[in-house]
C-alpha cells in the first residue's frame, strides 16, 4: 500500500535553515521514496511502511542533532502525483 505525506518542519531556534536542510537531505537519501520540496513543505510518496519509517527516522535524528522542533504532517493514503 502506498502513502503520501506532506511535511513542514519548524525548528524552535533562530538558526532554522540548516535544520530544515538537514531534514530534507536525510529524507531525500531514503531509497524508493519520491520527494519534492518547495518553500512551504516537503512531499514524500512511497511504500506505506517505508514512508512511516522515513518520518520516524528523520525526525528522531533531527531532534537528537538539533533539539526541539515541530513537524506538521498531512498523511494521505495512496499515491498522489507530487512532481514539482
Amino acid at each position: 500500500m502506498k502513502l503520501t505525506v506532506e511535511m513542514s518542519l519548524y525548528p524552535l531556534r533562530e538558526d532554522y535553515i540548516p535544520v530544515i536542510k538537514s531534514f530534507i537531505e536525510a529524507a531525500a537519501s531514503t531509497p524508493g521514496i519520491s520527494l519534492v520540496s518547495n518553500a512551504m513543505s516537503t512531499q514524500v510518496c512511497g511504500d506505506w511502511d517505508e514512508v512511516m519509517a522515513l518520518v520516524n527516522n528523520c525526525l528522531r535524528a533531527s531532534h537528537q542533532r538539533f533539539g526541539k522542533q515541530v513537524l506538521v504532517c498531512k498523511f494521505i493514503p495512496g499515491e498522489l502525483e507530487i512532481s514539482g
